[in-house]
């Protein structure tokens, strides 16, 4: 357990939460984008595989004992990059590119949680009501995309990686995208 000072009113109030820090790094060759997500201790927790030469893109998450965790699947009639996150639990989110001239912009519906931080760069807090539920960042000098992903409440740790995963693919095509023209 970790503890957290906040500060309101000019009160300090400490309060005890569950920390799960994730590591996820792609492998560099892997065909169809497929990546174990540890945690800390290099626990393998979640196994990520995207699907090759299927259309539309698809991503499959699921937990060491095989259960589902998310399917992510990229909207193929849509005008800009916008991606479908189904959780197991029957939640939905999506993920969409916004038309912008300068630095890359991206709308999460249905997520209700607000995230604050450089999103483009990797390295963001998502909060809900006030509460910070997770930190991502990205290390950079690596050859392959690798981020630290902490979990501050548990309970959301599926929604989270799958989050991630996501965007981490948008930035690969993106970067593809810019490199290819």
């Amino acid at each position: 357990a970790v503890c957290i000072a906040l500060r309101r009113l000019g009160l300090s109030l400490f309060l005890e939460v569950e920390l799960k820090t994730f590591r996820l790094k792609q492998e560099l060759w892997s065909l169809g984008g497929r990546f174990t997500i540890s945690d800390e201790l290099g626990i393998a927790h979640y196994q990520c595989e995207g699907s090759f030469f299927q259309i539309p893109k698809t991503f499959t998450i699921r937990d060491m004992q095989g259960n589902l965790v998310s399917q992510i699947e990229k909207e193929l009639l849509a005008f800009l990059p916008t991606f479908k996150v189904k959780l197991a639990n029957g939640d939905t989110f999506t993920l969409r590119k916004e038309w912008t001239f300068f630095k890359p912009r991206y709308q999460i519906d249905n997520l209700q949680m607000v995230v604050q931080g450089d999103f483009w760069d990797m390295d963001f807090d998502l909060t809900r009501e006030g509460q910070l539920l997770a930190r991502i960042s990205q290390e950079w000098l690596r050859m392959t995309s690798t981020y630290t992903i902490e979990v501050y409440d548990e309970s959301y740790a599926d929604l989270v990686i799958s989050l991630v995963v996501t965007i981490d693919y948008v930035k690969a095509m993106e970067a593809s995208a810019s490199h290819g023209s």
